[in-house]
């Protein structure tokens, strides 16, 4: 299956406008963000918002890796996890793909890894993989993998699991990042229960495998109410209550309503949501606010 063009530029554009309108509002609880209806790309008057130096409608750390992965993916005319580590490191050291240059918000484990990557430790060798390190610095990219996919679920899941290996190895996180990217293949072939096809189909490919079966059944037994922190089971259920919202800018809003980390909540609901709803559903004030077009209408253009 090959997605349109329409549906890699709605996700795309759906997860980058996500990411840029969460920036401000991170690592604030939800109490003390502003009413729903008034969360926007610039946040009210007298709101203290987050990242003050970083002018509104800017990517983060999200858009800028998951951009990595997407022209990695073009570039190589397929997975190739030696070019996508090279490319992390030109972003971590020169702001490759990232608005103005500039680099900020960078995961702690994503660094620690990168660092490792420059001491000369193979790409899939360098993620830290124990149980603490599954932060959702490896979800906030996966979502090309399912744009640009055109074999079985399988071997999709096979690559999710290696991207995230290159920063985030725990199981965990590659059964999230497996989970999210066979979720957005089925939002693009438009199934009428997504989520549910991505689960039954990620049992199936898991059967007989005890580690990462097991670490499903933690992810969907999760019985904790979601509430948009950093913890990669989190962060992709609250993406995934936030997606029952009607429409593209109801899920965004819902979204950065769980507070805490707002960029990548929005981020990963953003990409799914742009799929569903396409171009045409995010509201034309974010679209024109969003800041590096001169990075990401190249890449647009490409399709």
């Amino acid at each position: 299956m090959h997605a349109t063009r329409e549906q890699i530029e709605g996700g795309l554009l759906g997860l980058l406008v996500g990411d840029a309108l969460g920036v401000p509002y991170e690592f604030h609880e939800p109490g003390c963000l502003p009413a729903r209806r008034r969360i926007e790309m610039v946040p009210p008057s007298g709101f203290r918002r987050s990242y003050s130096h970083v002018p509104a409608g800017t990517w983060s750390d999200d858009g800028a890796q998951a951009l990595c992965l997407f022209v990695s993916l073009r570039e190589c005319r397929g997975w190739d996890a030696r070019d996508f580590a090279g490319r992390l490191l030109d972003w971590y050291r020169r702001g490759y793909l990232a608005v103005d240059g500039r680099v900020f918000d960078v995961g702690i484990q994503t660094a620690a890894a990168l660092d490792r990557l420059v001491e000369g430790v193979a790409p899939l060798e360098a993620g830290l993989a124990g149980e603490r390190n599954n932060g959702n610095g490896s979800l906030m990219r996966t979502l090309p993998l399912a744009l640009l996919h055109g074999g079985d679920e399988a071997s999709l899941v096979r690559i999710a699991h290696e991207q995230s290996r290159i920063t985030h190895a725990h199981p965990r996180s590659q059964v999230c990042c497996a989970l999210y990217a066979l979720w957005a293949l089925a939002e693009l072939r438009r199934d009428t229960t997504p989520w549910e096809l991505a689960v039954q189909t990620l049992r199936l490919l898991y059967k007989g495998n005890s580690v990462f079966g097991g670490e499903l059944g933690v992810v969907l037994e999760d019985a904790n109410p979601p509430t948009g922190t950093g913890y990669v089971v989190d962060c992709l259920r609250s993406a995934r209550q936030a997606c029952f919202g009607a429409g593209y800018e109801e899920i965004l809003r819902s979204a950065v309503a769980f507070g805490h980390d707002t960029d990548t909540t929005a981020c990963v609901a953003g990409g799914i949501a742009g799929i569903r709803h396409g171009v045409n559903g995010i509201p034309s004030r974010w679209l024109l606010a969003l800041r590096g077009r001169k990075i990401l209408d190249p890449l647009l253009a490409r399709l």
